[in-house]
């Protein structure tokens, strides 16, 4: 069984004072949007969060979920990865990693991540990649990886760890550069909402 993992327990350090998670994609906070695209894939979710309940625990309300509170989320990606797979059901095999701050990554996209997953050898990690296939996001991971992504550090998330099994590693093409998007800015956020218009 596949389990997503959404990422949303970040600082959104470098949005001076606002939170990227609650600009609005598509009507709603873009963490509502977010968890609500990885539920539609129907596969179990679990939510990398602060702490303390706040507006992304209410912008989420009654969607279904495991919430997964990360005290140490300041020190990087890593750690809420670490909480989240400690805290995953025995019967997971899989587990994707999908950042929060990421809105071209569409329902479509992930579906094609868990087709490919599905048709893959076991021990395969899958990553998204671009149309031209440069790597990004989201990225399956496979039970035997779960020991090791429980000793990640820092804010590198699991860079490290694909490096070292660059030979697993299979690329997914997503559309145009859905994989790489990320907006971590008030300017990128400004360039991202220009662009759709």
């Amino acid at each position: 069984m596949l389990t997503i993992l959404l990422l949303a327990a970040g600082s959104s350090s470098r949005m001076r004072g606002q939170d990227k998670l609650m600009q609005e994609v598509d009507g709603q906070p873009l963490i509502r949007t977010m968890a609500t695209r990885a539920r539609d894939t129907g596969c179990p979710l679990i939510i990398a969060l602060p702490p303390n309940p706040g507006p992304r625990q209410s912008a989420l309300a009654g969607l279904p979920f495991q919430a997964c509170p990360v005290a140490d989320a300041d020190k990087g990606m890593a750690h809420s990865i670490r909480a989240a797979v400690a805290a995953l059901r025995p019967e997971v095999t899989a587990l994707m990693v999908l950042p929060s701050d990421m809105p071209d990554l569409g329902v479509q996209d992930l579906n094609t991540m868990i087709s490919a997953w599905r048709k893959a050898p076991p021990e395969t990690i899958l990553r998204g990649s671009s149309a031209k296939g440069q790597p990004g996001h989201p990225v399956i991971f496979p039970r035997s990886d779960f020991s090791e992504l429980q000793a990640l550090s820092g804010d590198q998330g699991a860079r490290g760890l694909l490096r070292a099994n660059a030979d697993r590693v299979h690329l997914v093409p997503l559309p145009d550069h859905h994989a790489l998007t990320d907006l971590d800015t008030p300017e990128d956020w400004a360039t991202w909402r220009n662009a759709r218009r």
